[in-house]
């Protein structure tokens, strides 16, 4: 029997796989020229308005649920708070090693699912799920106790952002499959979008220095607007996207390749080197997270019968 590969979904995972390699370096990168707070604000400007034309379009369709914007606040929440403190996080310690401490989610996502969904519970049960909790832990202990000789006060306090970030991230992912289960990923993430720009631009103006970005020059702007399209607005609808054509098992697993991705450029860029140990640490974290998903997607449906 000929294996069909389906391209589009192949495309799809390849652009999020990209996107989001390149976001953290662009992170990274406008650190030097703007506050964390205007750099959010700036670059959600930019996705939320590539995306508003077809959000309008939307609503004059009727395509938007009545109690779609009402929906859309609780995860729009839990983004502020979540991105607020990722981006920070790159200003602390560089983009690498922020990534593959932040695959630590993985974990909560599905530490959280199993006490919002019913359906996922069995996974107590899972010993790929134990196994997979088992070599997390292992992984992430290694990779943050070897970090060579470089740990300073500035990259403990990035370190630990992280993993409150990755936390945050998990209750943002199971917010969205919860309000948002049964609305289209283009105008849930468009509203999303609306209500997180508003956010941030509050934000801005009380912590940050959105003024300061006036002089930048025609490059970091270019930074700006194509991150924010790229790696926020574009990013996250070709991740559904894809997991709608081919489902959610290999868009996740082939996402597990980022902090591999993301180190690639940030050593080309900002020269940033994880020691041998921390990269096989790494390797047992990131295989622990794709045994939760594995476990995760291979639940058998909860036993009905009385």
């Amino acid at each position: 029997m000929k294996l069909k590969i389906d391209n589009k979904a192949t495309l799809a995972v390849l652009g999020t796989l990209l996107f989001w390699s390149t976001g953290p370096n662009f992170v990274r990168l406008l650190s030097e020229y703007m506050d964390s707070w205007s750099q959010n604000m700036f670059r959600y400007w930019a996705a939320c308005l590539f995306w508003l034309p077809f959000l309008i379009i939307s609503i004059r369709k009727g395509k938007v649920q009545k109690n779609g914007w009402k929906l859309a606040l609780i995860p729009a929440a839990a983004n502020v708070v979540m991105q607020g403190l990722w981006a920070e996080c790159f200003y602390f310690i560089k983009p690498g090693l922020m990534i593959l401490i932040s695959k630590s989610s993985m974990l909560w996502i599905a530490c959280f699912s199993i006490i919002a969904f019913q359906a996922e519970r069995p996974l107590v049960k899972s010993k790929w799920f134990w196994s997979a909790m088992i070599l997390s832990v292992i992984g992430l202990t290694g990779v943050l106790s070897f970090n060579g000789n470089n740990v300073t006060e500035t990259t403990l306090k990035g370190i630990i952002m992280t993993l409150v970030a990755s936390v945050l991230w998990a209750v943002y992912t199971i917010s969205v499959k919860i309000t948002l289960q049964n609305t289209d990923s283009r105008i849930g993430f468009s509203i999303v979008s609306i209500y997180t720009t508003a956010g941030f631009t509050i934000l801005a103006v009380i912590f940050g220095h959105p003024g300061a970005s006036l002089k930048m020059t025609f490059w970091p702007w270019s930074a700006v607007i194509i991150s924010g399209i790229t790696s926020i607005g574009i990013c996250h609808t070709l991740y559904y996207s894809a997991i709608r054509r081919i489902g959610a098992t290999i868009p996740s697993l082939a996402l597990l390749a980022t902090p591999f991705t993301v180190l690639a450029i940030s050593h080309l860029a900002f020269g940033e080197n994880l020691t041998a140990v921390q990269l096989l640490f790494g390797f047992i974290l990131l295989s622990g997270s794709a045994i939760a998903i594995f476990a995760q997607q291979n639940l058998k449906p909860p036993d009905t019968k009385m």
